[in-house]
């Protein structure tokens, strides 16, 4: 029977503890011998990842038990944290970084008894017998001391080649990056010295080494300051010398204006890259010692992204010449390429979203995809029988999938009739409907980046609000990746102008059209879809509310006497302009210095450990709101850094979050805890 009842107030069977235990999505994907790992999130497990093997066979498992968590803090937002190879006896082995001491690691699952027990790096010495993990690398006590990603296992040297990421003093700022090899015997473990540093400090950026398959070049990726990787990067070319050192290093492809996002070898001995020069991210093949790079596949599409992580891999070429491609406008599909040719043939499936994850297993490749129907999954692709199928991760439907939302791709006229971009999630159950006349609220989603997108795929933090009545607009804003250089440098000091446009944009069509109720709109964002929130109450009267979390809140300080990290430290000179010629743009913008503005009720939402939007920032924003009159709440989270990743505080968050709906939109929603609000 389907019961008639106001918007907002449905009861849903995707309760928060639901969305929660489903968030998260496998990240790097590799291939070892003849099998997949990847790592896999553990919202359950203190939000730790856990590094998942899949067998031949066909049979998984969680490689390192609570508390190991696999995961590298490289430019905070990480990297590859791992790698493995296959020996002819004894099984594989593998390294990765641990996130509590950030050191390197080694270990061989097949000799160690405690692969998959219930003990983990607190356990004490011998909990896991001899082949227990042991360290690589030391600690340091400086700064935030030594950190390590994208790594390669050299066998024949006994390396690890890989990043090392440096503080050399107490702030943030204060920080060297080079590639170097890390002995596998441990002799580094308690000795830095015996780290060798491969390249020297021409970069303040450097992604790890790629390879040749005759070993004897590599090549990688590299930038500095003001600079993001996706304004301009180059790929740094070296000689292999027989005693693994590299010498003659020279910039081959790239540029201030043109991004590179990957580079990569192809078995006979091609390198290729993922270059926006044409002002879309393509492939291209590099020719070793000058001359003409020539394009694979023009299109005016993505083939790559942008590279907020050390190590991802938007393609992987194949043994029998193809190339492994994630492409799309907008959404992305897996495909194979034919370089020779251009002819590009897509993998058959529902999937709308690939991550930029990609490895090759002789005819086989792997990869991370969701659909509006499904969440992230392990996804293999036999590219000798053109099939694809589920092979790890698999996404089992938690609820009835009718209770799913479903998504209309839209895109909507902005000012100056700029077109802008959004998926549209209306109220959706299976066993309510609405009151006749009623228009339902609308919360409005900006994501963070800014300089990334949303995905069109299965978000059970979206399907917690329409199953309940409320919908939900999520907008790709100018600004947004995924729809070429053009529209990606829309934001180009414009950050808190163009995002809070193109939001308000689509929320005033979504009233007009007579799909939202003007009178109940909300806002919602993180990290810099927070700062797009917090700016969209003060400067528009569009909403009734806004969610806040984790944001950005104040430019100047932010990236001045908050100390930021240091790979956003210079980001905001692209997206707003030099902070020493424009002072009076950026306090213009801030919404901690109009906080007098803000009239529309708020949640905001702070980890008390983030260091990439301190909490220093909501701290002076609640006191500035202090006896405004203001309906607002302010909850911390220990232990929770940028990102939220813990199940209990997840739970919290949507909760609170839905309870301010409900009090603001006048929704009696019982089963809601209270969420106190103070003026």
């Amino acid at each position: 029977m389907v019961s008639t009842a106001p918007y907002g107030a449905w009861k849903s069977p995707i309760g928060a503890a639901l969305a929660a235990s489903h968030d998260g999505r496998p990240e790097f994907v590799g291939a070892v011998g003849e099998e997949v790992w990847w790592t896999g999130p553990r919202p359950s497990e203190g939000g730790r990842r856990a590094l998942v093997r899949r067998r031949a066979d066909g049979t998984e498992q969680s490689l390192l038990p609570a508390p190991w968590n696999v995961r590298s803090r490289v430019i905070e937002y990480g990297g590859q944290p791992w790698a493995a190879v296959p020996r002819a006896e004894g099984g594989p082995i593998a390294v990765f970084v641990n996130f509590a001491d950030q050191r390197l690691y080694v270990f061989e699952p097949d000799a160690w008894p405690g692969a998959g027990a219930d003990a983990g790096p607190g356990a004490g010495p011998g909990a896991h017998g001899a082949a227990e993990p042991r360290p690589l690398t030391p600690l340091s006590a400086l700064g935030g001391g030594l950190r390590w990603a994208d790594p390669r296992i050299d066998l024949e040297r006994g390396e690890v080649w890989c990043v090392l990421e440096e503080f050399t003093g107490e702030t943030p700022t204060d920080v060297r990056r080079v590639i170097v090899a890390v002995p596998l015997d441990g002799s580094a473990a308690e000795d830095r010295t015996a780290v060798r540093e491969l390249t020297d400090e021409r970069n303040r950026f450097v992604t790890g080494p790629k390879l040749s398959p005759d070993g004897r070049r590599a090549a990688w990726i590299a930038w500095d300051h003001p600079g993001m990787p996706w304004d301009g990067t180059v790929v740094n070319l070296a000689d292999v010398t027989q005693d693994g050192r590299l010498t003659r290093v020279r910039p081959v492809v790239g540029g201030a204006v043109e991004s590179i996002a990957q580079a990569e070898w192809t078995p006979d001995g091609e390198l290729l890259v993922a270059s926006d020069r044409s002002g879309w991210w393509n492939l291209y093949r590099i020719p070793l010692e000058g001359g003409r790079a020539t394009a694979l596949c023009p299109r005016a599409e993505e083939f790559g992204g942008p590279l907020w992580r050390i190590g991802s891999r938007w393609f992987a070429p194949l043994p029998t010449g193809l190339i492994a491609v994630v492409h799309g406008r907008g959404t992305t599909a897996l495909g194979v390429l034919d370089p020779e040719t251009g002819e590009l043939t897509d993998a058959a499936g529902p999937w709308t979203a690939w991550a930029p994850s990609l490895a090759v297993q002789g005819s086989r490749v792997v990869g991370v995809a969701a659909s509006p129907r499904s969440g992230y999954e392990v996804v293999e692709l036999d590219t000798a029988a053109g099939r694809t199928r589920v092979i790890g991760a698999e996404h089992v439907h938690p609820v009835d999938p009718a209770y799913y939302p479903e998504p209309h791709i839209r895109t909507f006229s902005g000012p100056g009739g700029r077109k802008v971009h959004a998926h549209i999630y209306p109220p959706h159950s299976p066993d309510h409907t609405a009151p006749a006349g009623e228009l339902p609220p609308y919360v409005v989603w900006a994501h963070g980046g800014p300089t990334d997108h949303a995905p069109l795929v299965l978000d059970l933090e979206i399907a917690y609000f329409t199953s309940r009545g409320i919908g939900v607009a999520e907008v790709n804003y100018g600004g947004s990746t995924g729809y070429g250089r053009e529209y990606r440098n829309r934001l180009r000091e414009q950050w808190g102008v163009v995002d809070v446009e193109d939001c308000a944009a689509v929320a005033g069509v979504l009233a007009e059209e007579g799909t939202a109720d003007p009178a109940r709109l909300a806002i919602r964002g993180a990290s810099a879809g927070g700062w797009t929130a917090a700016a969209s109450l003060a400067t528009t009267d569009v909403y009734a509310c806004g969610t806040v979390i984790y944001p950005v809140l104040d430019p100047l300080s932010w990236a001045a006497e908050d100390g930021t990290h240091d790979f956003e430290s210079r980001y905001l000179e692209s997206l707003i302009g030099s902070p020493s010629e424009v002072p009076g743009r950026y306090r213009h913008r801030s919404p901690l210095r109009h906080a007098d503005r803000i009239t529309a009720s708020f949640l905001l939402l702070q980890g008390l450990d983030d260091v990439i939007c301190p909490p220093s920032q909501c701290e002076r924003f609640v006191a500035e709101m202090a006896g405004r009159g203001v309906p607002h709440a302010y909850v911390t989270f220990e232990g929770e850094g940028h990102g939220f990743r813990r199940a209990e505080t997840m739970i919290r968050a949507l909760e609170a979050e839905l309870s301010l709906y409900a009090r603001t939109f006048g929704i009696d929603a019982p089963d809601v805890p209270t969420l106190e609000l103070t003026k």
